[in-house]
Protein backbone atom coordinates (compact mmCIF):
# COMPACT_ATOMS: atom_id res chain seq x y z
CA UNK A 1 0.00 0.00 0.00
CA UNK A 2 1.33 3.81 -0.96
CA UNK A 3 2.51 5.49 2.20
CA UNK A 4 0.10 7.42 3.83
CA UNK A 5 0.11 11.62 2.76
CA UNK A 6 1.32 13.33 5.70
CA UNK A 7 -1.23 15.48 7.08
CA UNK A 8 -0.38 19.53 6.77
CA UNK A 9 -1.45 21.43 9.23
CA UNK A 10 -0.71 25.45 10.49
CA UNK A 11 0.96 23.99 13.60
CA UNK A 12 3.64 21.40 11.64
CA UNK A 13 4.29 24.63 9.23
CA UNK A 14 4.88 26.46 11.74
CA UNK A 15 7.07 23.72 12.99
CA UNK A 16 8.99 22.92 9.98
CA UNK A 17 9.76 26.56 9.11
CA UNK A 18 11.08 27.61 13.02
CA UNK A 19 13.44 24.32 12.38
CA UNK A 20 14.54 25.12 8.87
CA UNK A 21 15.42 28.88 9.66
CA UNK A 22 17.20 27.19 12.70
CA UNK A 23 18.97 24.32 10.73
CA UNK A 24 19.82 26.55 7.84
CA UNK A 25 20.40 29.58 9.80
CA UNK A 26 18.58 31.82 7.29
CA UNK A 27 14.89 32.21 6.10
CA UNK A 28 13.39 30.50 3.38
CA UNK A 29 13.29 32.60 -0.14
CA UNK A 30 10.68 31.03 -1.57
CA UNK A 31 7.61 28.94 -0.59
CA UNK A 32 8.85 26.74 -3.35
CA UNK A 33 11.93 26.31 -1.39
CA UNK A 34 10.49 25.10 1.67
CA UNK A 35 8.15 22.96 0.67
CA UNK A 36 10.34 21.23 -1.41
CA UNK A 37 12.83 21.17 1.49
CA UNK A 38 9.70 19.81 3.67
CA UNK A 39 8.59 17.42 0.99
CA UNK A 40 4.61 18.80 1.40
CA UNK A 41 2.79 20.66 -1.28
CA UNK A 42 2.69 24.07 -2.38
CA UNK A 43 -1.12 24.02 -1.92
CA UNK A 44 -1.02 22.84 1.22
CA UNK A 45 1.19 25.93 2.69
CA UNK A 46 -1.75 28.38 1.09
CA UNK A 47 -3.96 26.57 2.67
CA UNK A 48 -2.58 28.21 6.15
CA UNK A 49 -0.57 30.98 5.07
CA UNK A 50 -0.42 33.06 1.91
CA UNK A 51 3.17 34.19 1.89
CA UNK A 52 6.53 33.84 3.58
CA UNK A 53 5.84 36.91 5.84
CA UNK A 54 2.36 35.62 6.46
CA UNK A 55 4.15 33.09 8.04
CA UNK A 56 6.62 35.22 10.26
CA UNK A 57 3.72 37.04 11.23
CA UNK A 58 1.69 33.86 12.09
CA UNK A 59 4.42 32.69 14.39
CA UNK A 60 3.84 35.78 16.77
CA UNK A 61 0.11 35.52 16.76
CA UNK A 62 0.68 32.08 17.78
CA UNK A 63 2.59 33.22 20.54
CA UNK A 64 -0.26 35.36 21.48
CA UNK A 65 -2.62 32.94 21.24
CA UNK A 66 -0.63 30.22 23.14
CA UNK A 67 -0.09 32.74 25.58
CA UNK A 68 -4.71 33.21 25.94
CA UNK A 69 -5.02 29.76 25.99
CA UNK A 70 -2.71 29.02 28.97
CA UNK A 71 -4.11 31.77 30.79
CA UNK A 72 -7.48 30.91 30.66
CA UNK A 73 -7.23 27.49 31.69
CA UNK A 74 -6.38 29.23 35.14
CA UNK A 75 -9.40 29.14 36.91
CA UNK A 76 -8.59 31.56 39.17
CA UNK A 77 -7.89 34.02 36.42
CA UNK A 78 -11.06 35.73 36.32
CA UNK A 79 -11.05 36.75 39.71
CA UNK A 80 -7.30 38.04 39.64
CA UNK A 81 -7.19 42.59 39.79
CA UNK A 82 -5.80 43.90 36.73
CA UNK A 83 -2.68 44.19 38.31
CA UNK A 84 -2.39 40.55 38.74
CA UNK A 85 -3.63 39.64 34.88
CA UNK A 86 -1.12 41.56 33.12
CA UNK A 87 1.82 40.07 35.62
CA UNK A 88 -0.35 36.55 34.70
CA UNK A 89 0.06 37.32 31.20
CA UNK A 90 3.82 38.66 30.77
CA UNK A 91 5.04 35.78 33.07
CA UNK A 92 3.02 33.23 30.76
CA UNK A 93 3.79 35.08 27.37
CA UNK A 94 8.03 34.90 28.07
CA UNK A 95 7.40 31.32 29.42
CA UNK A 96 6.30 30.89 25.77
CA UNK A 97 9.04 32.57 23.99
CA UNK A 98 11.52 30.95 26.12
CA UNK A 99 10.10 27.73 24.59
CA UNK A 100 10.69 28.96 21.22
CA UNK A 101 14.30 31.30 22.73
CA UNK A 102 16.71 30.06 19.92
CA UNK A 103 13.92 30.96 17.23
CA UNK A 104 13.20 34.42 18.58
CA UNK A 105 16.90 35.51 19.31
CA UNK A 106 17.70 34.13 15.18
CA UNK A 107 15.17 36.68 14.46
CA UNK A 108 16.16 39.44 16.85
CA UNK A 109 19.53 39.33 15.59
CA UNK A 110 18.93 39.42 12.07
CA UNK A 111 16.66 42.48 12.03
CA UNK A 112 18.35 44.81 9.92
CA UNK A 113 16.65 47.93 11.89
CA UNK A 114 14.69 48.74 14.92
CA UNK A 115 12.96 45.35 16.27
CA UNK A 116 9.66 47.19 17.24
CA UNK A 117 9.30 48.30 13.88
CA UNK A 118 9.39 44.67 12.03
CA UNK A 119 6.56 44.27 9.87
CA UNK A 120 6.34 40.92 11.39
CA UNK A 121 4.86 42.26 15.06
CA UNK A 122 2.29 44.41 13.40
CA UNK A 123 -0.63 41.26 14.85
CA UNK A 124 1.11 40.90 17.90
CA UNK A 125 0.95 44.24 18.93
CA UNK A 126 -2.39 44.68 18.29
CA UNK A 127 -3.07 41.39 20.23
CA UNK A 128 -1.59 43.02 23.04
CA UNK A 129 -2.97 46.48 22.75
CA UNK A 130 -6.18 44.96 22.47
CA UNK A 131 -5.48 42.97 25.59
CA UNK A 132 -4.47 45.66 27.68
CA UNK A 133 -7.48 48.13 26.49
CA UNK A 134 -9.62 45.02 27.62
CA UNK A 135 -8.55 45.43 31.39
CA UNK A 136 -8.96 48.99 31.31
CA UNK A 137 -12.34 49.04 30.42
CA UNK A 138 -13.22 46.32 32.72
CA UNK A 139 -11.16 48.67 35.24
CA UNK A 140 -13.43 51.55 34.56
CA UNK A 141 -16.64 50.09 34.28
CA UNK A 142 -16.36 49.81 38.18
CA UNK A 143 -15.38 53.66 38.81
CA UNK A 144 -18.26 56.34 38.70
CA UNK A 145 -16.09 59.79 38.19
CA UNK A 146 -14.68 60.12 34.93
CA UNK A 147 -11.64 62.21 36.35
CA UNK A 148 -10.65 58.31 37.62
CA UNK A 149 -11.19 56.43 34.67
CA UNK A 150 -7.86 55.25 33.14
CA UNK A 151 -6.92 56.12 29.05
CA UNK A 152 -7.15 52.74 27.29
CA UNK A 153 -5.36 54.09 24.37
CA UNK A 154 -2.75 55.77 26.49
CA UNK A 155 -2.13 51.90 28.76
CA UNK A 156 -2.07 50.00 25.81
CA UNK A 157 0.77 51.87 23.63
CA UNK A 158 2.58 51.40 27.61
CA UNK A 159 1.69 48.19 27.44
CA UNK A 160 3.11 47.43 23.73
CA UNK A 161 6.49 49.67 24.83
CA UNK A 162 7.06 47.57 28.56
CA UNK A 163 6.95 44.45 25.52
CA UNK A 164 9.33 45.66 23.74
CA UNK A 165 11.13 46.39 27.03
CA UNK A 166 10.89 42.95 28.53
CA UNK A 167 11.85 41.56 25.10
CA UNK A 168 15.28 43.25 24.87
CA UNK A 169 15.98 42.29 28.63
CA UNK A 170 15.39 39.13 28.30
CA UNK A 171 17.77 38.36 25.36
CA UNK A 172 20.10 39.70 26.89
CA UNK A 173 19.25 37.93 30.17
CA UNK A 174 21.92 34.74 31.31
CA UNK A 175 20.37 34.30 34.30
CA UNK A 176 18.86 30.52 35.39
CA UNK A 177 15.95 29.91 34.34
CA UNK A 178 15.84 33.55 33.16
CA UNK A 179 15.05 34.90 36.98
CA UNK A 180 16.09 38.27 36.38
CA UNK A 181 13.57 38.59 33.62
CA UNK A 182 10.88 37.51 36.31
CA UNK A 183 11.65 40.17 38.39
CA UNK A 184 11.13 42.99 35.19
CA UNK A 185 8.06 41.49 34.99
CA UNK A 186 7.13 42.21 38.02
CA UNK A 187 8.61 45.85 38.52
CA UNK A 188 8.19 47.04 35.84
CA UNK A 189 4.20 46.02 35.55
CA UNK A 190 4.30 47.33 39.43
CA UNK A 191 5.55 50.58 38.37
CA UNK A 192 2.99 51.07 35.47
CA UNK A 193 -0.03 50.21 37.17
CA UNK A 194 1.70 52.92 40.37
CA UNK A 195 2.02 55.51 37.71
CA UNK A 196 -1.60 55.10 36.65
CA UNK A 197 -3.13 55.26 39.48
CA UNK A 198 -1.31 57.59 41.37
CA UNK A 199 0.38 60.06 38.89
CA UNK A 200 -1.43 63.47 36.69
CA UNK A 201 -2.11 62.45 33.30
CA UNK A 202 0.95 64.78 32.12
CA UNK A 203 3.66 62.84 34.30
CA UNK A 204 2.32 59.34 32.51
CA UNK A 205 2.90 60.89 29.10
CA UNK A 206 7.04 61.95 30.62
CA UNK A 207 6.92 58.37 31.83
CA UNK A 208 6.08 56.78 28.91
CA UNK A 209 8.80 58.72 26.73
CA UNK A 210 11.23 57.60 29.47
CA UNK A 211 10.31 54.22 28.65
CA UNK A 212 10.50 54.47 25.23
CA UNK A 213 13.70 55.88 25.28
CA UNK A 214 15.23 53.42 26.90
CA UNK A 215 13.95 50.51 25.15
CA UNK A 216 14.69 52.10 22.05
CA UNK A 217 17.35 54.79 22.17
Amino acid sequence: MPAKAKKVTKETIITMFMDYVLENEKLPKTVYKFCKVNAIKESDFYLHFGSIDAIKKGIWNTFYINTVSVIEKNKEYQDFTNREKMLTFFYTFFEVLTLNRSYILFIMDSASGPFKNMEQLKGLRKNIKEFSKGLIADGNADKNLKITKHNPQLFSEGAWLQTMFLMNFWKSDDSAAFEKTDVAIEKSVNTIFDVFDNTPLENILDFGKFLYKETFA
